[in-house]
């Protein structure tokens, strides 16, 4: 995606403190804490977090180098003043549940209802962030559990939202869904109402300011059993954009394929992205992807979230789309925590050790050089999407969960990618016509966990497929969301279903599972629930049958594949599969540098074994190039470029962390020098012609000449 940036965000990254790269906020970090040498990622944006001392925290960033924006967030927070303490405490603005038990975020820190007031009080917290000149505003996390909904706060949002006398949410699946459903509006408008407070306020001192919301997924959201607005806010006009808050802790969470649950941390990562993106991919509005070198549990050892922190990244870079990314949240807990040194009771704890940190860093230079133009995918099927809705949040908690794996979405996702074909995620509320799908060949749907919101979408895919799309459904009509008071059933007044509406505007019948024509495109439908493909362990072949029905093929003649491989510029993006029946390791032909490879050495011919995952910089087309070139580092290079007498390079880390540097020069170099004193760890790989630096990082500019013989 490419981005219009306003007049006085540009002026603001022209600044003289500004990096010498070009302006841009491609990369971005979060971080309570004031300026620390220690935690000096040299990302482009520090999002400096809370309102505490906010103006001096800023200005200390800003002096070393960084642009500022602002986060804290909007469902939660140390927010004392507002909430009271003791026998104070507004227990009636908190979210509660059937047992009258608090929502809590800490002591003293409660999930709240978004009450007129708590919205008027959040309006004035940010104003002084504003006013120190804030980039934008990020206000994280409008979260409402799904089991709460018993508070006198949201009891009395019910009766002005509905116009009756509030129902327990865990009374009636109606119940349930309606009050996820308000849930789902109340912080869509707050979020709102804050940020058109903020572009306002920006306006009258003659300033633009960026409104985002870092939030979880979609997918996540569901599996955790939280509402939240997601979509709903692509049609805020204020809101600009999302951080999509991807990482180990999201991603770990068991989904079952093959009738086995386990933890699938790269695939799920996989549709967590692809979620996000959904939502901005018609809007043009901005997303950065979040990874986490570690997680928000303390208690596993370095290696576990080494492992976890490569599936994620590996998946983030799959979305080309993509180039602005949230490297880290808290540095500090990253580079001066202490984590277990094993996976046991007890065990002793360790600060990073220092390959991890390199590797870290390395990804982080990475993610900086991610806006490449040419791209080129090695996979099986492409142009599937399977869609999604908002609603899906709305069928997770009592009286009725629908399936806690969420297998009405993974029983039709998991078998497509597990096979190589990377299906996209599609949002049905930010689709907005039929050209909205026309990069799709296929879409698949089931509304055994989810519903339609508005009929306007039904319109949408029988236009779609009436161009020649083709849409497979999927679903037994079991699920009794079908029966709550909503549009399809004039408000519950008669047994139509969810299915019933779609299929009667298609024009197709449920009776049959060949395919049915409509105008130029065709519909086939299953009458199963795909939670039970994830419960068969040849669930995923039934699912690719009728995929290769819908695309008009033989099974055999499916276009799968045991990996994925993106090309990304110079980088090779690497997934390859295991669950499946004939896993194949990916071989890839020639010289690479991975970036998850802390000593940075040349690998000639590298192997991704099945359930492995690799980032790798080609050194092939760094050579075609023509010209020196940094493959990877684990510093941040801000400049690189031919002087009358070499190469120069400056860079920037963390103090106390390795920068290593393997770049790629066409013929042997002179001694290089650091900061004007000769280099102490400096090797020549003839072989590969390429030159390998090691120096400290200094938390500030290094200068790097390496001179021409």
């Amino acid at each position: 995606m490419r981005h219009c940036r306003s007049a006085a965000l540009a002026a603001l990254f022209l600044a003289p403190h500004a990096f010498a790269e070009p302006p841009r906020d491609y990369t971005s970090f979060q971080d309570a804490a004031p300026y620390s040498p220690e935690t000096d990622v040299a990302a482009d944006v520090a999002m400096v977090y809370g309102l505490h001392d906010f103006a001096q925290r800023a200005k200390e960033w800003r002096e070393n180098g960084y642009h500022v924006s602002m986060m804290t967030g909007i469902s939660w927070g140390q927010y004392a003043d507002y909430y009271g303490k003791d026998e104070a405490f507004k227990k009636d603005e908190v979210q509660t549940m059937a047992n009258g038990e608090l929502r809590m975020h800490g002591k003293n820190v409660g999930y709240n209802v978004p009450t007129p007031a708590y919205i008027e009080y959040i309006k004035r917290l940010v104003e002084p962030a504003v006013d120190a000149g804030a980039l934008g505003i990020f206000l994280e996390e409008p979260e409402f559990w799904a089991n709460t909904g018993w508070s006198a706060g949201f009891q009395a949002e019910w009766e002005r939202r509905y116009g009756e006398p509030w129902q327990a949410p865990d009374s009636s699946v109606d119940a349930q869904y309606r009050a996820s459903r308000l849930k789902y509006e109340l912080y869509t408008h707050a979020l709102q109402e804050v940020f058109r407070h903020v572009k306002a306020r920006a306006a009258e001192q003659g300033k633009t300011v960026e409104c985002h919301v870092p939030t979880h997924t979609l997918i996540n959201y569901a599996h955790w059993h939280i509402v939240s607005p997601m979509s709903a806010l692509m049609d805020v006009p204020e809101v600009d954009g999302y951080i999509a808050q991807v990482w180990t802790g999201t991603a770990r969470t068991p989904n079952r394929f093959r009738d086995r649950m386990r933890e699938r941390t790269f695939e799920t990562a996989y549709f967590e992205y692809a979620q996000a993106l959904a939502m901005v991919r018609p809007t043009g509005r901005k997303v950065w992807f979040l990874a986490d070198p570690i997680e928000d549990n303390p208690n596993h050892t370095w290696e576990d979230y080494k492992l976890n922190y490569e599936a994620t990244i590996t998946a983030s870079l799959l979305f080309p789309e993509v180039h602005r990314f949230e490297v880290m949240p808290w540095p500090r807990r990253i580079f001066t925590g202490s984590y277990p040194k094993a996976d046991e009771k007890d065990a002793e704890r360790e600060g990073i050790p220092e390959d991890y940190a390199a590797e870290i860093l390395t990804v982080i230079n990475a993610l900086n050089d991610m806006d490449q133009p040419d791209t080129r995918l090695e996979a099986g099927e492409e142009g599937i999407g399977i869609l999604v809705s908002d609603s899906m949040m709305f069928q997770r908690a009592a009286p009725q969960e629908s399936d806690p794996a969420l297998g009405f979405f993974y029983g039709l996702a998991m078998p497509l990618l597990k096979h190589g074909m990377p299906a996209q995620v599609v949002q049905m509320e930010t689709v907005k016509s039929a050209e909205d799908l026309k990069p799709f060949r296929a879409l698949l749907l089931s509304y055994e966990g989810q519903k339609p919101l508005h009929p306007e979408y039904h319109d949408i895919l029988r236009a779609w497929v009436e161009g020649g799309g083709k849409l497979l459904y999927a679903g037994d009509n079991a699920d009794p969301y079908h029966h709550v008071r909503e549009w399809w059933n004039d408000d519950a007044t008669n047994d139509r279903t969810a299915r019933d509406a779609l299929l009667e505007t298609l024009g197709v019948a449920a009776d049959t599972e060949r395919p049915q024509d409509v105008g130029a495109g065709q519909v086939v439908v299953l009458d199963r629930n795909p939670s039970a493909l994830t419960r068969d362990d040849h669930g995923d072949k039934k699912l690719l049958s009728a995929v290769a029905s819908l695309l008009g093929v033989k099974r055999s003649a499916l276009n799968t594949s045991p990996h994925v491989l993106l090309e990304r510029g110079p980088y090779r993006v690497a997934a390859s599969f295991d669950e499946t029946d004939t896993p194949q390791p990916l071989k890839l032909a020639g010289d690479y540098v991975s970036l998850f490879d802390p000593a940075l050495a040349v690998q000639q011919d590298p192997v991704v074994l099945p359930g492995a995952r690799d980032v790798l910089v080609s050194l092939k087309a760094l050579r075609e190039r023509g010209t020196p070139h940094v493959a990877a580092a684990s510093t941040r290079i801000k400049i690189q470029e031919q002087t009358h007498s070499g190469f120069r390079l400056l860079t920037r880390g963390p103090k106390g962390t390795p920068a290593r540097v393997r770049l790629w020069l066409p013929e042997a170099p002179a001694p290089a020098t650091i900061d004007g004193t000769p280099a102490q760890s400096q090797i020549w790989d003839a072989e590969s012609g390429t030159l390998y630096l090691e120096f400290p990082n200094q938390a500030r500019d290094v200068e790097v000449l390496i001179p021409g013989r």
